[in-house]
């Protein structure tokens, strides 16, 4: 916690992770507190390549609680925000003494500067990195303890998920008040050092639909909803077991079928809510390729509301894998995020046996990433958001 001035301005910073399920969360049960139809089960990734940072503030020279998210003031009404700040407090109420000092960290108003590294709104799990880092922060700011994964929940859904690093399973939880309704986690990040991650960014625009929209209207129009909420159980059961004994066939095929049957689903809403597009399905037709001319299961692709695929293989096939998205979708400077990628030489026999048309410039770049940690505090104090003034620096540094 920082304190530059010593009169009141205390900050705290700290960064979050994108998570991307394999097996998904779709429509809620009640609306209000983000209880969620079936359980789910995700991957948590590396904050290196994809993170939220979010520096919070309080001090007695904020006049109101203010949000800013990157570079832009946002309105911190938002009933969400307002659910996640109200939880935070009335924890830490809860917590705190009747110290004259901690009782007047309370009083104050907060300023909330958020940013995150990768697009927001397009698919990539943004609100689930952005709510997962506003809680961590204001719980260490105000020195919330315990399980807080059922806040950042009431925030976005997925964003419980991923207050944990590794693989990671939403419990939906039976009570109405949702109090059984958290994350927890399967497997550290450490339990299986050889998974890896490809995001192929396919576009970085804001989608259509929403997912809190899309959800909603599933729920209430789709007939195929209700047999995919029948089957999670099991299926969360098998994931659960492949990823502990690293099977990562049964590992795949469980993902690939799970993101299939959430985008029949989305189809089966009326009206249809389209999340992919042609070059997704691009996609998902060169990994079968990929993994019928090895005769092994090497790729899984999954799709999360939006077109852009997460990709998930095991280290020694990351070099194979990459070179067929640069042959059959090439870019003149095709752009690689993340850990170094070792040169990999296609042979005509490697192509012959892949049955895909080339489509240039499709796909945009690739994130390179590994599983990673849950969310961090960030102990340098140059890495705030904030300026020593109090102001977000993006502010400070237009006023120069």
């Amino acid at each position: 916690m920082q304190d530059p001035n010593n009169d009141g301005f205390l900050c705290v910073t700290c960064t979050a992770p994108v998570n991307i399920a394999v097996i998904k969360y779709w429509g809620k049960r009640n609306e209000k507190l983000i209880l969620p139809t079936n359980s789910s089960l995700s991957v948590t990734l590396g904050q290196d390549e994809l993170r939220a940072k979010t520096s919070v503030a309080v001090s007695s020279d904020f006049n109101e609680d203010k949000m800013w998210l990157n570079g832009k003031e946002q309105s911190i009404e938002n009933p969400r925000i307002q659910n996640v700040l109200k939880e935070v407090r009335r924890r830490a109420r809860k917590r705190l003494s009747d110290s004259e000092n901690e009782a007047d960290l309370l009083l104050k108003h907060v300023h909330i500067v958020s940013e995150n590294n990768f697009p927001t709104a397009a698919g990539l799990a943004s609100s689930a990195a952005g709510y997962a880092c506003l809680v961590y922060s204001l719980a260490k700011l105000y020195g919330v303890q315990g399980e807080i994964s059922d806040i950042a929940r009431q925030g976005s859904g997925s964003a419980c998920r991923s207050i944990y690093g590794g693989y990671v399973a939403w419990q939906k939880g039976k009570a109405d008040d949702g109090t059984d309704s958290y994350a927890v986690q399967i497997a550290p990040e450490t339990h299986w050092p050889e998974m890896r991650a490809l995001i192929l960014v396919v576009s970085d625009q804001k989608k259509d639909v929403g997912s809190t929209e899309g959800m909603q209207t599933t729920i209430s129009t789709s007939e195929l909803m209700q047999q995919r909420v029948q089957g999670i159980d099991k299926k969360m059961k098998l994931m659960t077991q492949a990823i502990k004994e690293k099977d990562f066939p049964t590992f795949a095929k469980l993902t690939m079928q799970d993101s299939n049957q959430f985008h029949a689903v989305c189809l089966d809403t009326y009206p249809p809510v389209f999340y992919m597009t042609d070059v997704s399905r691009q996609i998902i037709q060169l990994v079968h390729s990929i993994n019928d001319s090895t005769g092994h299961i090497k790729v899984a692709y999954t799709f999360d509301a939006g077109p852009n695929a997460c990709l998930y293989l095991l280290e020694k096939d990351v070099p194979l894998v990459v070179s067929v998205v640069q042959h059959y979708f090439p870019l003149s400077t095709m752009h690689i995020t993340g850990p170094a990628v070792s040169e990999y030489t296609l042979t005509s026999d490697d192509l012959e046996k892949i049955k895909v048309q080339p489509n240039p410039g499709a796909v945009k770049y690739i994130i390179h990433t590994k599983v990673g940690c849950g969310p961090q505090v960030v102990t340098d104090p140059a890495e705030s958001l904030f300026s020593a003034n109090g102001k977000p620096k993006h502010e400070s540094s237009l006023e120069k």
